[in-house]
């Protein structure tokens, strides 16, 4: 029960940050891709252990909700942004500024979470029920090599396609996959944190 709570909530505190964070495109070792890159791929291995102890059904609630979540933040933080700030209080327009959603990359990276997440759940069932329950590395392995790509080609494109230049997108599409691939290896040790439980597959 403990570890169902504080997994989901992990999981959704890190898909938060990652989209307040997805609206600055960095430069980092020489490659441009939004800062959400940091932090996102982490989610998967934690969609992993939620599986592990909530099973199908409930990974498949927790994405979904994880977007509406996402959503009501974008949409509040908007709703923030263009209220009158105080001004006599030190308040400034700055916060709207920062904060305030950028529509197209706060949708497309939604769009990308709910995609890539739940075709990482099918890939991390698909290896659990079909290949083995032994080596839990392969798991994420295997399931985040087929999501980091869907969620890095469905963002770039959906973000910023039309907006600059084709190599310039493929540019962000490989600099996430290549930063999320390495976030994957650092966060690969997370699976072994909970145990798998019987009956949760479903």
């Amino acid at each position: 029960m403990i570890a169902s709570i504080l997994v989901s909530v992990s999981y959704i505190a890190a898909q938060m940050l990652s989209d307040i964070a997805s609206l600055q495109i960095v430069s980092f070792i020489g490659l441009s891709f939004d800062a959400g890159t940091f932090i996102y791929p982490i989610t998967f291995t934690l969609r992993d252990l939620a599986h592990k102890v909530v099973g199908l059904k409930g990974v498949r609630v927790l994405i979904l909700a994880a977007a509406v979540i996402n959503l009501f933040m974008a949409g509040f933080f908007w709703f923030v942004s263009i209220l009158t700030p105080d001004t006599t209080a030190g308040s400034s327009n700055m916060w709207g500024q920062v904060l305030a959603p950028v529509w197209r990359i706060t949708l497309a990276s939604i769009a990308a979470e709910v995609l890539s997440e739940l075709l990482d759940t099918e890939a991390y069932r698909f290896w659990v029920d079909r290949i083995t329950h032994r080596y839990q590395w392969a798991r994420v392995l295997v399931s985040n090599s087929v999501s980091i790509p869907m969620d890095s080609f469905v963002f770039s494109f959906l973000a910023f396609y039309g907006a600059m230049p084709v190599e310039n997108v493929w540019a962000i599409f490989w600099a996430n996959v290549l930063i999320k691939g390495i976030v994957t290896l650092v966060s690969l040790p997370m699976i072994y944190m909970v145990k798998d439980k019987p009956n949760v597959s479903a």
